[in-house]
């Protein structure tokens, strides 16, 4: 009998602890690590960004998914904590409309998703196509 590997660190904040590594299987053991409501929405999430930019890029750094543009760089990711997912558009303050969350950092905005909220995927969706024709971060 095989023996099961061990479930992935939840970080103070509930994120999972997730080494670095390229590609979709980073990705999806991180969604799978997600605790509770944050896998379903992590998976959607997903589908959503893989939907509305089909060549995307994945990785996991810094135990977040990052999503990406092959030699373009990263345009966004999204980390868990306690009570919400965080999105982090990192050139938000260019889409229209921008994303609600304020950063310290002037181009980057963020779309805090709580267990209550309902996603507006369309819009969500826009932003993610919007997003990817932009330069991305380089990380």
């Amino acid at each position: 009998m095989a023996e099961e590997a061990p479930k992935p660190a939840l970080l103070s904040g509930g994120n999972p602890q997730i080494p670095k590594g390229y590609g979709d299987g980073p990705v999806q053991a991180y969604i799978a690590a997600m605790p509770g409501w944050k896998r379903d929405l992590g998976q959607r999430l997903d589908a959503l960004i893989v939907e509305a930019v089909p060549e995307t890029t994945k990785a996991v750094k810094w135990n977040s998914p990052f999503y990406g543009l092959d030699g373009q760089g990263w345009f966004l990711s999204f980390h868990c904590f306690n009570r919400y997912v965080k999105v982090a558009f990192f050139k938000g303050a260019a889409l229209d409309p921008i994303p609600p969350g304020a950063s310290k950092q002037a181009d980057v905005r963020y779309l805090d998703i709580h267990e209550a909220d309902t996603l507006d995927e369309p819009l969500f969706s826009s932003w993610v196509s919007q997003a990817s024709r932009l330069p991305g971060e380089r990380m």
